[in-house]
């Protein structure tokens, strides 16, 4: 019967037990890789083209019309390590620059609204 041994091994930026029969480790795979390129693309150019796929928004009696301009992401409000502390989600606020056109009276406001919090 073989006598199976245990050994240290290094995996990433720390230390391991290994069982295996095997010298070799395999690199450990970026396994969230694909969800913050993912979500750098939302950001940058995603958002985007939503706002301009809904923009602008009428009302049905025809009176109102809701552009979307822009938007921007402010500072977060905690840290990450003070999101994993309080068991919060890591986001930043997100304002979006829109013009409200009224028709009847032909006025076009423009303003920056608060839309929510973007993780």
């Amino acid at each position: 019967m073989e006598k199976k041994r245990m050994r240290l091994i290094s995996v990433g930026g720390g230390q391991r037990l290994s069982f295996s029969h095997q010298k070799e480790v395999l690199e450990m795979p970026n396994l969230i890789d694909v969800q913050k390129v993912s979500h750098q693309w939302f950001i940058s150019e995603g958002l985007t083209e939503v706002f301009h796929d809904v923009s602008p928004i009428e009302d049905y009696g025809g009176k109102y019309s809701l552009e979307f301009l822009s938007f921007s992401l402010g500072e977060p409000k905690y840290t990450i390590a003070e999101c994993k502390e309080r068991d919060a989600t890591f986001s930043a606020p997100m304002n979006v620059k829109v013009r409200l056109h009224n028709k009847e009276k032909d006025e076009v406001t423009e303003r920056e609204i608060f839309m929510g919090e973007m993780p």
